[in-house]
Order: structure tokens, then sequence, then C-alpha cells
């Protein structure tokens, strides 16, 4: 039996990355964890029960794990992205994933809010592809030490390129998470550093109310240091030297749109996560 599936440990140790933990993978089709170690080793293979058991835990066969590597990375793929969307939204991602391509990497991403007024807020976001999607996620770290306010923000979500635009819709993550909405131009013939355009939101100041501005990506690569990266984001004046001459520009020429009159900013001492 062994000679048949010499790819079923390879192709497990492929779909267990997909998972958070293998503890946590154990734990919830109940297999011992030590046993699960002797499969991902190929020191033996389960019992018909068990891999029946570790297959329907990806949406699989157990046939399926004896494919070559490659077949059975695409079709754990296909099978990730049915079960991750359904419903009419179920082929709107990712578009064309090859004009995306170009897309794929990590930026310093620039916009107004109406959550703090006269200034400009710097975060950082990453496009990757993975299973045929383009995922995006984005970090917004802020610390307002002249009103004691420390915000810590994580969105995810889903990439699209369809009628020469850049689609994002992301959500953010926390107890009572929210969505957002960025729509951007490509890359121009001869400008290939920043893309411009809009997001939409809510405003955790200003009593969620929804809103819309302009943002500016600059794109920096496949490879940067994080480090550094995460350390730029935050607010920043208009007049900050920090701030590049493209981005003032295109982000002052206008000013956030409202769904209602704007009030004050509610004096939080932390914003949620």
């Amino acid at each position: 039996m062994s000679k048949p599936w010499a790819n079923f440990s390879n192709n497990l140790r492929l779909a267990c990355s997909t998972h958070r933990s293998v503890s946590e993978l154990c734990r919830t089709i109940g297999i011992n964890r030590q046993q699960f170690n002797r499969y991902l080793n190929g020191g033996t293979l389960p019992s018909a029960h068990n891999l029946l058991t570790i297959a329907a835990a990806f949406g699989l066969e157990p046939v399926d794990f004896d494919l070559p590597p490659g077949v059975f990375r695409s079709k754990l793929g296909e099978r990730r992205r049915h079960a991750d969307l359904t419903g009419p939204l179920a082929d709107a991602f990712p578009g064309d994933l090859h004009a995306l391509e170009p897309y794929l990497g990590f930026y310093q991403a620039w916009h107004t809010s109406l959550s703090w007024p006269d200034r400009i807020v710097c975060a950082c976001a990453h496009l990757r592809e993975n299973g045929g999607q383009v995922l995006v996620s984005t970090l917004e770290r802020i610390e307002d030490t002249e009103n004691g306010i420390v915000q810590r923000s994580r969105y995810v979500g889903l990439a699209a390129y369809r009628h020469e635009r850049i689609f994002l819709t992301e959500l953010t993550r926390g107890e009572a998470p929210t969505f957002g909405q960025t729509i951007l131009m490509p890359f121009e013939t001869y400008q290939r550093r920043y893309l411009r355009g809009i997001t939409m939101g809510i405003s955790w100041r200003a009593n969620n109310l929804p809103y819309a501005t302009r943002t500016v990506w600059h794109y920096l690569g496949k490879r940067v240091n994080k480090r550094s990266l995460i350390s730029r984001c935050g607010i920043y004046a208009p007049n900050s030297a920090t701030l590049p001459p493209a981005v003032l520009s295109f982000l002052t020429e206008a000013q956030p749109v409202a769904a209602a009159p704007v009030q004050a900013p509610r004096p939080d001492r932390r914003a949620p996560p």
C-alpha cells in the first residue's frame, strides 16, 4: 500500500499549511497529534476511517492525497476557492488574475480620514496570490500621544481586476467587523510607483459615519524590510517632510465626502482594535 500512496505525506503537509496550526486541526477532526505527526512524516498511513476524516476536513476525497503534488496543489486551491466564496460574488474574484500579477507586493497606503481631521493616515498593505485568489491585508498603527489614543486596525480581504480597475474588498479584524472598499487606478505607462483611487468606509470617531476619500498606494516591491514598513505607519501633518509630493498633492486637492454633516470627533481615549 505504501507505494501507491507515495505522495500522501507531502500532500498532507501541503494541505496542513493552509491551516493556522496542526494542533488546532487535530482537535477539530479528533485525531491524536502524535499519531497525526506519523502521517506527516510518512511513518505510517492512516486507517480508512481516519483518511476519510482528514480528506473531509479539506473538502477532498481520500484518493486525492495520492495525486502528484502539482495536481494536488491545484485541486486543493480549487476546493478552497469554492469553500471560501459562495453566492453571487463567487465568480467576482480575482477577475483578470494575470493583470493583477504586476501589483503583487507591499505598499505604503496613504489617505485622509474623518477620524483624524487635518491629518494624513499612513498604513501598510500587502497583495499576494494564494490558490488562484489575490489576498489583501492592511495594517493601520496610530499613536496619538496628545490625546492618549492608540489604534491598531487590521483588514483582510480580496482583490479583483475588472474594467481596468483594481477593486479591494476588505473586512476589519475584531469582535465587530466592518467592510471597506477601495478602487484603484492601474499604473500609468510611464509611472509605475503610485496607485491612485478612492477608499470608502466608516469613521469610528464620527459615530460610524460612512465616508469616501482619496487614497494613494506607493508600490515598494515584493521584498521589503517589514519592520521599517510598519514603523512608518501613523498620522502625519500635511506639512510633514515625510510625505512624498505625489501623495500630498493628490490627497489635499479634495476633502473626504461624508454621508451626513460631520460633528467633532468623539473624545475616545482608545480606539477599538
